[in-house]
């Protein structure tokens, strides 16, 4: 089969073997595979392997544990080697789309949906009427993370971004408000949105240098949980007001979760958000599409961050 792979060349169309499920896997014949920061990290490795972490398609064989999938079902699917032309899924990674929506959307929202789900409801707790902050709106997990707060019933909700184009855009997948972080009075924006109480729960896709001014926006007993690290892994951070306003600050990452963890997180998502997903009231705007064959171009537009929504790779 025909696959994407990290190479010293950069992202090359390769043929390799067919992959076999195991006893606990599904394999899928990929019909969409979406971008994600995350795979510009693994183009850098170099190390060979098969890039993607997120595609939609159908089962095309179960491993011999396996009850739940059979050939056919449509599925989105989160894990290694999306960029294929099939590709293996732990079976509790995957969850089942209908008929009636595209490949192409399905792929979209996975990722986003685990995540901001996870950060949103399961972490951050979030309570019917909370205000609620998306720290670096404007990417693709940032507008679902706007959609998921208004789905799970938050009161306001506020996003982030440097960029006045997307700032534009924000309230179309929810956001009440829209701040530039880049302006001197953008903490005392927030607090004023929310009548002077601060943010219950901020989704922070940014924190570095700027850390302090966000827990600034943070309510009494507030939460932060830390999803990205856009403005740098590094920062001071002002331990009088963390204890002054008695912040929960979580960090979460896919990384360090067992199969089994991931596989709770993404039932739950499921449970949560899969009739709002089969009905598109969560979705993302679908940036540009290309064939399986031009990836290295995908990634470029994906490394150039000129793009609003989702970059995919049809198969």
């Amino acid at each position: 089969m025909k696959a994407i792979l990290a190479t010293s060349n950069g992202a090359q169309v390769q043929d390799i073997a067919l992959p076999q499920p195991g006893p606990q896997e599904i394999l899928v014949r990929v019909r969409a595979a979406s971008l994600n920061r995350a795979d510009l990290s693994v183009l850098a490795s170099k190390d060979g392997r098969v890039m993607g972490m997120e595609w939609a398609g159908e089962v095309a064989q179960v491993g011999s544990a396996v009850t739940e999938w059979k050939p056919g079902d449509r599925v989105a699917c989160s894990g290694v080697g999306a960029f294929a032309e099939y590709a293996l899924a732990d079976r509790g990674r995957a969850i089942r789309i209908p008929d009636a929506l595209a490949f192409e959307d399905a792929s979209a929202v996975m990722m986003a949906c685990l995540t901001m789900h996870n950060a949103i409801a399961t972490v951050g707790r979030l309570q019917a009427g909370e205000a609620v902050l998306i720290h670096g709106a404007s990417s693709g997990v940032g507008l679902m993370g706007l959609q998921i707060a208004k789905l799970l019933g938050a009161g306001v909700v506020i996003g982030t971004s440097t960029s006045a184009s997307r700032r534009d855009r924000l309230h179309e997948f929810g956001a009440d408000h829209a701040v530039d972080p880049a302006e001197p009075d953008w903490v005392e924006r927030i607090v004023a949105a929310t009548s002077g109480k601060g943010v219950d729960l901020i989704v922070d896709q940014v924190t570095g240098p700027a850390f302090n001014q966000t827990m600034r926006a943070c309510a009494v007993l507030g939460r932060i949980v830390n999803v990205g690290r856009l403005g740098g892994g590094m920062g001071p951070f002002d331990f009088e007001w963390h204890a002054l306003r008695r912040i929960t600050y979580s960090g979460v990452t896919f990384r360090t979760r067992s199969v089994h963890e991931i596989r709770d997180l993404t039932a739950a998502m499921e449970r949560d958000l899969s009739g709002a997903i089969a009905e598109r009231r969560l979705r993302l705007p679908i940036d540009k599409v290309f064939p399986l064959q031009d990836a290295a171009s995908a990634l470029s537009r994906m490394g150039s961050d000129a793009h609003f929504g989702k970059i995919l790779l049809t198969v």
